[in-house]
């Protein structure tokens, strides 16, 4: 039940709140809207109220709103038919004797066609649906830090140091050090750890650990930036399970969350980077496994999968294995104030925003491959898995996924409304309504493009399946 029903609040919710978003502006703007849907294809419920009709269609992989507008034969295929060819006629029902078209007979005023507004009022249109998805990530963050607080990591002990290219001072620091200051403020957590050293703005940052002092040069030529060197520390995680993917290689050789792993191939395993260094270094090859779970040791045999990834800083693609489980939080939650969530969920929804459009940027100029996109399988998984982990979860994702549809929106295909923007400012430039023909190819074009994105990420969702099932 659970994988039906995460779906559709993970993604129904995502899309409702996008197409709310476009239907409020058109409504503001005194544009017809003669239906509001949710999903495409064949109605499964149908309501009308006032002049629109409020649908829930089957195919649940988005949804419109229809608005009045003389290019309107150009979505008739996605959104279900042409307002006026689908006109009601006396004696079907719905019909409505005092309604505008499609409901009645009453043909829609010439102001209220959306081709009737102006070129801002028509953008406001537009990106409303990104504009809400925006606010939508930003609520959920603001009610997860109010409701939860802040997540944090109160250990100070580092477990590992890569040292980035003109920072060999960092290299100083060994594993089992316990940062205590960092320019010389103390330090709490390890989230002070990070904020100390990402917010240094003089030349050097200076790391004091229970063994001595530690300066760092920064910003300089050949010197790293802040970001780079907080990059660098990573606090020290146990070897501790904390969940396992289904039908993962470590589900299959019996591996347990709160399993303690002590040793891989006879080499003791004191932290989770030891554990994450061996398991990348051996795809495909089969590991002996000892762990310690409710106080007796368990050995097994796990066959880690190859699996490719990008380096992030040469972006070179190399084969590593992995096998489907990660290690068990070590943070803790801390209350917030009303001030301080609704700063941290600014700056959540801004970073967010950051990464998935770096992510964008990085698939477009082949940095990183279309092989990592993923597709409705993906996120149906996902949202099952966040359900299962809790609310918290399961709402970050939706915040996760609203700004993921907001930025892609945006991008310049015809049939997203970073599309239809460009193509309004062109017709605004050029002083005349591109040809029907012309308008008809560029429309062609986006589907295309949406189609093949839509094949090649839900292909990536099923490949896993069927290299198994060939294997």
């Amino acid at each position: 039940m659970l994988a039906l029903i995460a779906p559709v609040i993970v993604f129904g919710l995502v899309i409702f709140v996008h197409e709310l978003g476009h239907f409020m502006a058109a409504k503001l703007m005194g544009v017809y809207a003669p239906r509001f849907s949710i999903g495409f294809g064949p109605a499964l419920f149908r309501r009308r109220r006032g002049e629109t009709e409020y649908v829930l269609a089957l195919l649940p992989l988005g949804g419109y709103v229809r608005m009045a507008s003389r290019h309107d034969a150009e979505a008739a295929m996605l959104e279900g038919g042409n307002e006026e060819g689908g006109a009601l006629s006396p004696g079907d029902k719905g019909y409505d004797p005092d309604a505008l078209q499609p409901f009645g007979p009453h043909p829609v005023p010439e102001d209220r066609w959306f081709e009737s507004k102006g070129l801002l009022p028509r953008l406001f249109i537009m990106v409303a649906g990104v504009v809400m998805n925006i606010v939508l990530a930003y609520t959920v963050f603001l009610v997860l830090n109010l409701h939860y607080g802040n997540r944090v990591v109160a250990s100070r002990v580092v477990g590992e140091v890569q040292a980035p290219a003109g920072a060999s001072a960092l290299s100083q620091i060994q594993p089992g050090d316990t940062i205590v200051a960092v320019n010389g403020r103390g330090v709490a957590s390890w989230n002070d750890v990070l904020d100390r050293i990402e917010g240094s703005t003089g030349p050097a940052v200076t790391i004091r650990t229970n063994r001595g002092e530690v300066r760092v040069p920064v910003g300089g030529a050949g010197a790293p930036t802040p970001e780079l060197v907080a990059q660098g520390l990573n606090v020290f995680m146990p070897s501790v399970i904390g969940e396992v993917l289904s039908g993962s290689p470590a589900d299959r050789a019996g591996l347990r969350a709160g399993d303690s792993v002590v040793a891989i191939g006879q080499r003791p395993i004191t932290q989770w980077s030891e554990l994450l260094a061996r398991v990348s270094a051996s795809p495909g090859v089969a590991l002996p496994f000892e762990v310690v779970r409710t106080g007796k040791r368990v050995t097994m045999t796990i066959r880690p999968e190859s699996t490719a990834v990008q380096d992030a800083s040469t972006r070179a693609s190399r084969t590593v294995g992995r096998i489907g489980a990660v290690n068990a939080s070590i943070s803790t939650r801390q209350p917030m104030t009303a001030a301080q969530s609704v700063s941290a969920a600014g700056r959540q929804t801004l970073e967010t925003a950051k990464t998935i459009a770096v992510t964008v940027k990085r698939l477009v100029t082949r940095e990183m491959s279309v092989r990592q996109l993923g597709g409705p399988i993906a996120i149906t998984q996902a949202s099952v898995a966040a359900a299962r982990s809790g609310l918290d979860s399961m709402f970050y994702l939706i915040a996760l996924l609203s700004i993921n549809v907001a930025i892609l929106n945006m991008l310049p295909i015809p049939i997203l409304d970073g599309g239809q923007i460009l193509i309004n400012i062109a017709e605004a430039a050029k002083g005349s309504p591109f040809s029907m023909r012309t308008r008809d190819y560029i429309m062609r074009f986006g589907l295309v493009a949406i189609l093949l994105i839509f094949a090649l990420s839900t292909f990536n969702d099923v490949k896993p399946w069927i290299v198994r099932l060939f294997s």
